[in-house]
């Protein structure tokens, strides 16, 4: 009798839900804005990886055990490019902060998956921001096995991140570890063209003087 070879099963991890990024602006700006932020808080420390709107598979061979967190902070991971974040493929180490922007779409049973799924695996610390006006945030912080809701979101500092959330007026504002509020990609881009004016225009007095900018 001859022996029967087994094939490996090639398992498929799909990159896509299928599913759209944002249901509307209000939305589409928060998780730009939590993740362009939080880039740039982390873009000179090569062991934290960022992302948006990205796949965590959380059990090798179950494809349906998955979420997308809007925006989510791994610390102990490198920057690389990644078609999904695998937690075999990384060490085991579940992303520390989930970020989800609520959307009219959400479900509450969608957002109930979602929460056991951070809980299950192993997220510290959870927030759920909400858009529209009046703005807000609600959070939850790990206590042993269980991620526990965060009495006041006012004034409260993520621990991974440094940053603290800010409730005045029916607007939430995010403060980074630099003090300073979280900035839209234009904003921060108009602060790039202001000191680069300013720059110019320092250059062109010490010029003035005889001295050449380069040499200082």
């Amino acid at each position: 009798m001859s022996a029967t070879a087994t094939v490996p099963v090639t398992i498929h991890y799909p990159d896509d839900d299928g599913l759209p990024m944002s249901d509307n602006t209000w939305q589409f700006n928060w998780i730009v804005l939590l993740h362009s932020n939080l880039d740039v808080q982390y873009r000179n420390d090569p062991s934290v990886f960022v992302a948006g709107n990205h796949l965590i598979y959380a059990v090798e061979g179950k494809v349906g055990i998955r979420q997308a967190p809007d925006v989510y902070v791994v610390f102990g991971r490198p920057k690389a490019d990644r078609g999904s974040y695998k937690l075999w493929e990384e060490g085991g180490l579940f992303p520390q902060v989930v970020f989800e922007v609520w959307s009219p779409g959400n479900r509450f049973e969608q957002m109930q998956d979602k929460f056991e799924f951070y809980q299950t695996h192993g997220a510290e610390e959870y927030y759920i921001v909400y858009p529209e006006f009046p703005s807000h945030a609600a959070g939850w912080k790990r206590e042993g096995d269980k991620l526990i809701r965060i009495a006041e979101m006012n004034g409260h500092i993520s621990p991974r991140l440094g940053i603290r959330f800010v409730l005045d007026t029916g607007e939430l504002t995010i403060i980074g570890r630099d003090g300073r509020p979280f900035r839209t990609s234009t904003e921060m881009a108009a602060e790039r063209d202001e000191a680069e004016q300013q720059n110019a225009k320092l250059a062109a007095k010490l010029r003035e003087l005889g001295v050449d900018p380069d040499s200082v």
